[in-house]
């Protein structure tokens, strides 16, 4: 994705989260407008951030940093405070944003991903897969979910969309046969990029979690090192759930990557702060629709833009 591209997807976050005005900034000059920046401000900052999902632990950070920056003078004014609230910001979520490079010496790159249902693994997938290609790259997608007969057929359609070749079984297949044949086929093709699909596991059903460990350990077997990438895809509207999921998958399968969905539906994005400030897990993509184009590599400052921005 060139520059051109991720400006207009921010550009288009922005439209669409919280209908293009700032949930956090709005109205925030008319609290303040003809007085210093006092506890009441913080207070209704405080509020916005905990309702937005932005949790506790990230809320008291933002908080106390600003605290801090009133008691030294360093803040008194509408334009100091959001250029403060701007800084904190990046400070939480700047170490999360590390792009995903898909390079290893040996091919091809094994990318694993995860996630509970309904969270837009498989399409996430799709989008991945056709990004890669139109970077030249030599792509192969596993259909690991053997649990759904749709989610095989939904990756297959993905396939044939981006003209990749899909490795798949029957439903109700062994899920780590289909792996060990998708590892197999993607070395011997000379595959640049193999992407597995896995079961939309409930991250309370712990036979499905053993499940995924034992993915892992035919990919490990097969490719010593590998998977490359364990990418867990996160549902933004689903708040706090989401930090609980990351937990849980992160516990069972070595999660190294988040992918956070649906910042164009109800979300409000503040899950981000969240997962950056109790995980520290790398946030490798944002997505905010069903095109490839509306998914981009996580970028902290434009997204922190887009959270300030506001129409009034």
């Amino acid at each position: 994705m060139n520059d051109k591209e991720k400006s207009g997807f921010f550009a288009r976050l922005r439209s669409r989260l919280n209908k293009g005005d700032s949930w956090l900034t709005r109205d925030i000059g008319e609290l303040v407008a003809g007085k210093r920046i006092d506890e009441d401000t913080l207070d209704e900052l405080e509020t916005r951030l905990l309702m937005a999902d932005v949790g506790v632990e990230a809320t008291t950070r933002i908080i106390k940093t600003l605290e801090k920056k009133i008691s030294r003078k360093e803040v008194n004014d509408l334009d100091a405070l959001m250029r403060a609230l701007k800084s904190v910001l990046l400070e939480i979520l700047e170490p999360v944003q590390q792009p995903l490079a898909f390079e290893n010496t040996e091919k091809p790159f094994v990318l694993l991903v995860t996630g509970v249902n309904g969270v837009g693994k498989t399409t996430t997938i799709g989008k991945l897969a056709r990004q890669l290609k139109d970077d030249g790259k030599n792509v192969m997608l596993a259909a690991g979910d053997t649990f759904r007969a749709a989610a095989i057929e939904q990756l297959q359609v993905w396939g044939e969309r981006n003209d990749v070749p899909v490795v798949a079984q029957k439903h109700g297949a062994d899920p780590a046969a289909v792996v060990h044949d998708a590892v197999q086929t993607a070395k011997s093709r000379g595959s640049d990029v193999l992407i597995i699909d896995t079961a939309g596991r409930l991250h309370t059903q712990a036979g499905l979690m053993e499940e995924l460990k034992k993915v892992r350990r035919v990919i490990e077997r097969l490719m010593p090192g590998a998977p490359h990438e364990t990418l867990l895809v996160l549902d933004a509207t689903t708040g706090q759930n989401a930090l609980n999921q990351a937990r849980q998958f992160h516990a069972a399968a070595n999660v190294s990557g988040l992918v956070i969905t649906k910042l164009d539906g109800s979300a409000k994005g503040g899950i981000l702060f969240a997962l950056a400030e109790q995980m520290g897990i790398p946030i490798r993509y944002v997505g905010i629709g069903e095109s490839a184009e509306d998914l981009a590599p996580f970028n902290a400052e434009e997204f922190v833009n887009v959270l300030l921005a506001h129409d009034n």
